[in-house]
């Protein structure tokens, strides 16, 4: 499978089952662009045979020479005979593998408080409740969530908590006390936690802090953008706006961490299609790591994005793709979530055919103790999976989950950016589609977009 586009001036050609990202020419270009019409599955013997050259000398030969033609072939059935174009597909054999193996639960997020003291308008948890009541998560619950994390992780060592919400610190104590716990079974177990929160600051402090920087791996800071964004979806209950509050206390957790190990997390919505801004505004106020996401609501919702919306953020992403390559050379760069991409190493096999493990690798405990497939799934019944005292007593949501892959969704299946999302988010097709098996179609036409964006720099940056 061949990916062709033009992005910022550069010609380039992703080669999606070997990985092999090629920057060309006009020339090269466009016979790749005549061959992968003709035929996707080109081998050194197919480029080779006489009638491939004819059919580039009709269709190109008022544009190019004969011999450039031929010489552009031999660099193309090189690259072939190489394996980093027009390369088979080497991963829908090990789809069986892949759904037979053998998984271990290997990270938890603890829903330590259904509670906040914000009243963000576009929180799926509905203001921390999550379809329920507003409740913090007990220590016995939590050492009980902990416990069935270590009985379940096998021989895996290191293990991934994150403490959510809601918000988190509201609950402060018990997390604390959850991380001495966890501390004290990792010499026990001979295991190792890495620890993360994700909190909208309110409630930060020096104290919190501290602690934060000694015990938390990472730390996710939620933040919208300028300032009249932000308090405009992220107020308090009496509407008035959190950004004066939490922005000084975010700019001194991230300098106190030397701009490192934690992510300045924000939303876009229709309000701010123009969200660019917001990612530069963060850059300006000394932030170096960050993740602005798009939004996902009902088409009811008026801040939801739609379809309509597209043209316009893929404009933005293209503009901000920019402007990141020119401060890099400044040395002002800044990492940006959705445009971070390996193309040497990346995720194994398993994660790029499948994803993010939820409802096998990955679960959500609320404060009840009940287990879900993940936080997006928490409160809905249907993916109720047992609980931290009895264990997995629905086995079969395990095996739906662990069947779900880009294989699985036909929608993925011709998509170039298929090992890059893995699928992308099952909450959303499922929420959007009501099965798993599917894909969230204006979440994947934006995250075509910013694999393309993030190749690209990848290009312009390696100059």
């Amino acid at each position: 499978m061949i990916h062709q586009y033009q992005n910022n001036g550069y010609r380039i050609v992703l080669d999606v089952y070997s990985g092999a990202v090629h920057v060309v020419d006009e020339l090269c270009y466009d016979v790749i662009e005549k061959l992968n019409g003709q035929n996707e599955n080109h081998t050194k013997e197919t480029l080779q045979a006489p009638e491939t050259i004819e059919m580039l000398i009709d269709t190109l030969g008022e544009i190019y020479t004969a011999e450039e033609l031929r010489e552009a072939l031999e660099d193309v059935t090189e690259l072939a005979a190489g394996g980093t174009l027009f390369a088979p597909d080497i991963y829908e054999p090990l789809i069986g593998v892949v759904k037979q193996r053998k998984t271990v639960v290997k990270a938890m997020c603890l829903h330590i408080a259904h509670d906040c003291n914000l009243a963000c308008k576009y929180c799926f948890a509905e203001e921390g409740e999550y379809h329920g009541r507003r409740v913090l998560m007990s220590l016995e619950v939590g050492k009980k969530a902990l416990d069935f994390l270590i009985r379940n992780s096998g021989d895996r060592r290191n293990l991934e908590v994150d403490f959510f919400g809601g918000e988190p610190l509201m609950n402060w104590r018990v997390v604390k006390e959850l991380v001495a716990y966890g501390r004290e079974q990792e010499k026990r177990y001979d295991k190792h936690f890495r620890f993360t929160v994700t909190t909208n600051g309110v409630l930060l402090n020096d104290e919190i802090q501290e602690f934060i920087n000694q015990e938390m791996d990472n730390v996710v800071l939620s933040l919208d953008g300028r300032k009249e964004i932000n308090d405009q979806m992220r107020p308090f209950r009496n509407g008035r706006g959190s950004y004066d509050l939490i922005v000084p206390k975010f700019q001194k957790l991230a300098d106190s961490r030397n701009q490192e190990r934690y992510y300045v997390r924000g939303t876009f919505t229709r309000n701010n299609l123009d969200f660019s801004k917001d990612i530069l505004h963060f850059a300006d106020l000394g932030f170096q790591q960050m993740s602005v996401e798009p939004v996902v609501g009902d088409e009811t919702d008026p801040y939801a994005i739609r379809k309509e919306d597209l043209p316009r953020i893929m404009e933005e992403y293209d503009k901000l793709a920019k402007i990141m390559i020119d401060r890099e050379a400044q040395g002002k760069g800044f990492n940006f979530f959705h445009f971070m991409i390996d193309l040497e190493g990346g995720p194994c096999i398993s994660k790029r055919l499948s994803g993010c493990g939820s409802g096998t690798e990955y679960l959500s405990v609320t404060p009840w103790g009940d287990l879900y497939p993940c936080h997006q799934f928490a409160g809905q019944e249907e993916f109720l999976m047992g609980n931290v005292d009895e264990g997995i007593t629905k086995p079969e949501i395990a095996e739906e989950f662990r069947g779900c892959s880009v294989y699985s969704k036909e929608k993925c299946r011709a998509c170039f950016a298929k090992f890059y999302c893995s699928g992308g988010c099952m909450a959303n097709a499922y929420n959007f589609h009501g099965t798993i098996h599917d894909a969230y179609d204006i979440g994947c036409e934006m995250q075509r977009k910013r694999v393309e964006c993030a190749i690209m720099m990848k290009a312009a940056l390696c100059k």
